[in-house]
């Protein structure tokens, strides 16, 4: 919904045209907004908006990472892992990608195969069949 609100207000401002040809569309939307020539300039205030959201959801993904890490590996404390996996999630973000273009390509062909189908198609239905397996084989038991 939140998207569809989104390209709805950027062509009703830009146009088909010059959402389609933008880079960032959103940006360039609030670009234009001037209230009575004293609320100009509002870009700025959407990119703070911007980087501090991407900064609350790295931070949050970070903590998972290292919460699973330290889970999955039985670590106690998993303060441990914060600066060794700090400095894998920082060679990561230099080595992935230089550029911006090279990250598009990235994310809309590399990371589709590698990620996205196996993730939300291939391992959801195993993972179903094997709790299905496991739920059958519990009831079994539980009858005799």
């Amino acid at each position: 919904i939140n998207l569809t609100i989104t390209m709805l207000i950027n062509i009703s401002v830009l146009g088909v045209d010059l959402t389609a040809r933008s880079q960032f569309p959103l940006l360039s939307t609030v670009q234009s907004i001037q209230v009575a020539d004293f609320l100009e300039r509002l870009d700025v205030f959407f990119m703070l908006a911007m980087v501090i959201g991407i900064f609350l959801k790295v931070t949050i993904l970070f903590y998972a990472a290292t919460i699973g890490t330290a889970n999955l590996f039985k670590i106690k404390s998993p303060s441990r892992l914060a600066y060794p996996l700090g400095i894998v999630v920082l060679f990561l973000s230099v080595t992935i990608a230089s550029n911006f273009q090279e990250h598009l390509h990235e994310g809309l062909y590399i990371a589709k195969f590698i990620l996205h189908i196996p993730l939300f198609t291939i391992i959801p239905p195993i993972l179903l069949f094997i709790a299905f397996l496991q739920k059958r084989k519990g009831h079994g038991s539980k009858h005799l």
